[in-house]
């Protein structure tokens, strides 16, 4: 019997209120109406004990080296229990977040050094790193208003640091361009999901 191929990696990324959340089940679905089998995770989270680091990263105040570590502990643990195995079995893996967000949010919104996440990422997941990447981008104003509810710890940050966030997203875009697909998400929702059906109805 030959091996099942390879699963697919793709990761959704973006600053706080670019509108990723509500365009990850129009790629899903896309990917499902090709009869794929994809499992859905996101970071920080996707198993129990990820979650439970979710929301400590979420709303316990901490220092920014604190905040990495966990950050790639929570993602240690969706590697080996979620994105790994469905991988290997031939599934296809969606992921909302992924280590592109540790350099935006920890290096460039925090100001930690861009070294400390390359060893982190070397050391989690150095025989696997994203096919795709979707990156939501927006003007960081226009972000912050849509966000009709209560901040979490990110979330609330002052606006210099989801200025510095969008500039870290863009910055790895730019070194990246054949993995990174970046969308205007200030155009209108259904251009943007119909973009993205055709875009994930024939990828990979």
């Amino acid at each position: 019997m030959s091996a099942k191929p390879r699963g697919r990696f793709i990761t959704v990324e973006g600053v706080d209120g670019a509108g990723k959340s509500s365009q990850i089940d129009v790629i899903a679905q896309a990917i499902r109406d090709r009869g794929i089998e994809l499992v859905i995770t996101r970071e920080p989270g996707g198993t129990p004990t990820a979650e439970k680091i979710r929301e400590i990263l979420l709303h316990d105040e901490m220092s920014p080296k604190c905040e990495m570590l966990l950050m790639f502990a929570s993602r240690q643990e969706n590697l080996d229990k979620v994105v790994k195995p469905a991988i290997a079995e031939g599934k296809w893996v969606l992921c909302d977040r992924f280590t592109d967000a540790s350099y935006a949010y920890q290096a460039y919104g925090r100001n930690q050094p861009k070294e400390w996440v390359d060893l982190l990422a070397d050391f989690v997941h150095s025989d696997i790193s994203p096919d795709r990447t979707v990156l939501f981008d927006i003007d960081t104003e226009i972000a912050a208003a849509r966000l009709q509810r209560k901040l979490d710890r990110f979330e609330a940050e002052e606006k210099d640091f989801h200025r510095r966030v969008r500039e870290g997203y863009l910055t790895l875009a730019r070194n990246e361009p054949e993995r990174f697909l970046v969308i205007d998400s200030s155009q209108p929702k259904e251009e943007i999901s119909a973009f993205l059906k055709e875009e994930f109805s024939k990828w990979g």
